[in-house]
């Protein structure tokens, strides 16, 4: 199970992940650690209006964290704020099999993880930390 979890285009994108680094000044940032498996994720968003113009992070985790984080920092520039939200709760319905729909088609990479409940936190870590930066500046 662990070979088909940890396919190449996960390794790959967890691969990507280290090449992106914080943002010197971000919009907005928030961590979020899971006290069950170790992983610690930040997300720094910088925002131009409600647009998303640079993704940063620093990710302490599984290559699924880091993959999942990898795919936030690419697809999300250039798309509007609260998009990051829809597409969290869209991940979070696809790997518990609610749903089929991916707003991000990079996404489909994850697909092995929705039989493994234990892992769907790791992927989904980078996506919360994410909404709560967000959370954050809404309540600022």
């Amino acid at each position: 199970m662990t070979a088909a979890l940890y396919q190449d285009a996960i390794l790959v994108l967890a691969k990507q992940s280290r090449a992106v680094s914080r943002l010197e000044n971000p919009t907005v940032s928030a961590r979020i650690d899971n006290p069950v498996c170790g992983d610690r994720v930040t997300i720094d968003l910088a925002l131009k209006g409600d647009t998303v113009v640079a993704v940063g992070a620093k990710v302490q985790g599984c290559a699924l964290c880091q993959a999942a984080a990898a795919v936030i920092a690419e697809a999300a520039v250039g798309k509007p704020a609260a998009a990051l939200e829809t597409v969290a709760a869209a991940m979070s319905a696809y790997l518990a099999g609610d749903s089929d729909e991916l707003p991000w088609a990079q996404l489909g990479v994850f697909a092995p993880v929705r039989p493994m409940k234990s892992r769907r936190d790791c992927v989904l870590l980078p996506f919360k930390a994410a909404a709560k930066a967000l959370r954050e500046k809404q309540t600022a």
